[in-house]
């Protein structure tokens, strides 16, 4: 049966995100509309489409013991906090400013882990006097450094140790945490051993045991594979006298950026929590960190081509975003996809190589592209709700782009454009 012509056409992987036509729609609002009225580079984010991965993980975890604690890392706007926490979200931070972000959001310390290779004293004593759930662990000289900030604060510090199982998520090699070579957290045969010291450190709670084995992972396997691994070594802290109160599994699960096929939420709880069925834990309190997963198809990073020029082999396509604005494709080599947000026929369409203006080879965007370009078209990069805005950088004095929400036929500007005066403004010339 043929599609309504009046449907719009949906894009795979962004329900909120479709073609009326030859034009791009962000739910109800044309892209090069939000491209005119707010400027470029324009990251725009979709408030339905996170309402919705939200509110699939709210179904896949209800009436379980599983709590669900945003990635901050993926996407750390105060908007998107402040949504993420209206839906009962806790959260996930991996820094004192991500710390400061959730309490400025307003968000329940209490429902806060901190992870981090490398926490300083100023973050254990800030997330110790907010009232964080818990620590996550990564090294014995951790312990003891947070048990002597615990003390000098009295303030006994709740504690999860961060356990690498040596695990492949099957993923890129710079987001694969849970590999013997990384440098993320106690190796599993070291486990057993760390719990018996934290076990004797007096300003020390134990909490629980904490496995995050990395990101855009599309495969269940690596996923249930940890969660063995986690549940033996479950099995001889306890028998050692520990009690753990709580497994946090991590996050990272995938998004469709071309032709992946992630697990939905729903499938990889189910797959958890019958593992730990089987396993007889299914008792367990279950912490989980998404975040790619609840923002990262709901934002596109919107753009205009400046001009367009060919060599004797290639066309470019030479736009105003850049590597600083999108650093995925430069430090990945990853694979957005690129969408007109205004479509011609196709009958002038070149393999187009859509490149930044930053002095690197690398600053590009995306390449062999098919696509019927005129300069001063808007390009959107889909995709960048996660890991675009928040790896963004000032290299060669570009100043970061705006954030935008959209919301049905409605538009809020959520984080300000910086200007060249914000970027000087933290420097200071010679005195003498």
């Amino acid at each position: 049966m043929s599609r309504p012509s009046h449907l719009p056409d949906t894009l795979p992987g962004h329900p909120m995100i479709t073609r009326q036509g030859a034009t791009l729609m962000i739910e109800s609002l044309p892209a090069s509309e939000l491209a005119s009225r707010f400027g470029t580079p324009l990251y725009v984010y979709s408030r339905g489409a996170i309402e919705l991965a939200a509110r699939a993980y709210a179904d896949a975890v209800r009436d379980r013991p599983v709590a669900l604690r945003y990635a901050l890392k993926a996407n750390s706007n105060l908007a998107v906090l402040q949504l993420l926490a209206r839906h009962g979200w806790g959260f996930d931070v991996v820094s004192g400013g991500e710390l400061a972000r959730v309490l400025e959001a307003g968000a329940d310390a209490g429902g806060v882990v901190f992870s981090g290779v490398g926490k300083t004293d100023a973050e254990i004593a800030a997330a110790l006097r907010a009232g964080v759930q818990c620590l996550n662990v990564e090294s014995t000289s951790e312990l003891q450094r947070i048990d002597r900030v615990a003390g000098e604060l009295g303030i006994p510090a709740p504690v999860s140790l961060r356990i690498n199982p040596d695990v492949d998520p099957r993923t890129h090699p710079y987001i694969s945490t849970g590999l013997r070579s990384s440098k993320f957290g106690i190796a599993q045969a070291q486990a057993r051993q760390a719990y018996a010291q934290c076990a004797r450190l007096s300003n020390l709670r134990v909490a629980g045991i904490d496995v995050h084995i990395g990101s855009q992972i599309t495969e269940l396997e690596p996923y249930l594979d940890a969660l063995d691994r986690v549940l033996d070594l479950v099995h001889d802290i306890e028998s050692d006298g520990i009690r753990l109160h709580h497994l946090d599994l991590g996050g990272g699960l995938g998004i469709r950026y071309a032709d992946e096929n992630p697990p939905t939420p729903a499938q990889w709880v189910d797959a958890l929590c019958e593992r730990l069925q089987a396993r007889g834990q299914g008792h367990r309190q279950i912490l989980l960190e998404p975040g790619r997963s609840v923002v990262g198809n709901a934002g596109v990073l919107l753009c205009e081509v400046i001009t367009l020029k060919s060599t004797l082999d290639r066309h470019f396509a030479v736009v105003d975003a850049a590597m600083n604005d999108l650093m995925r494709p430069a430090l990945y080599e990853a694979w957005q996809r690129i969408e007109p947000a205004q479509s011609r026929d196709g009958s002038h369409a070149l393999t187009y190589d859509v490149v930044g203006p930053v002095c690197e080879s690398g600053d590009w965007l995306g390449r062999e592209r098919q696509l019927d370009l005129r300069e001063g078209d808007v390009l959107a990069i889909l995709s960048a709700g996660a890991y675009g805005m928040a790896m963004a950088s000032n290299y060669n004095t570009r100043p970061r782009a705006a954030e935008v929400l959209v919301d049905g036929e409605r538009a809020q500007l959520i984080g300000e454009r910086e200007t060249l005066q914000d970027l000087l403004r933290r420097e200071h010339k010679l005195q003498l």
